[in-house]
């Protein structure tokens, strides 16, 4: 890992370095405060939980996130595509008519 390719960022008053391209610095950055808020917040509320323990419920809470969005995001695309293709027809009709 070259320092150039190499990021540091702190979780829960740790540090770690990351090999990371430079354009990925500030969403890695940002990823990184996510994931310690998540931590701290998860911390909190499960004082006797190891390390392990949280960082695998957040990792588990932020995947089903992600599979939530990537949901929604899919019901909206096919709602957009539907759309599309009515539109579509009805451009092919007008046309046809033309």
């Amino acid at each position: 890992m070259s320092e150039a390719n190499t990021v540091s960022v702190s979780i829960l008053d740790r540090d770690y370095l990351v090999a990371c391209p430079p354009d990925g610095r500030d969403a890695l950055h940002a990823a990184a405060r996510l994931l310690d808020g998540r931590l701290r917040e998860l911390r909190r509320n499960a004082r006797s939980a190891t390390l392990e323990r949280l960082a695998i419920m957040v990792a588990l809470n932020l995947a089903h996130e992600q599979q939530q969005a990537r949901s929604e995001a899919d019901g909206v695309a096919g709602g957009i595509d539907r759309e599309l293709r009515q539109l579509i027809g009805r451009l092919d009709a007008v046309l046809a008519d033309g």
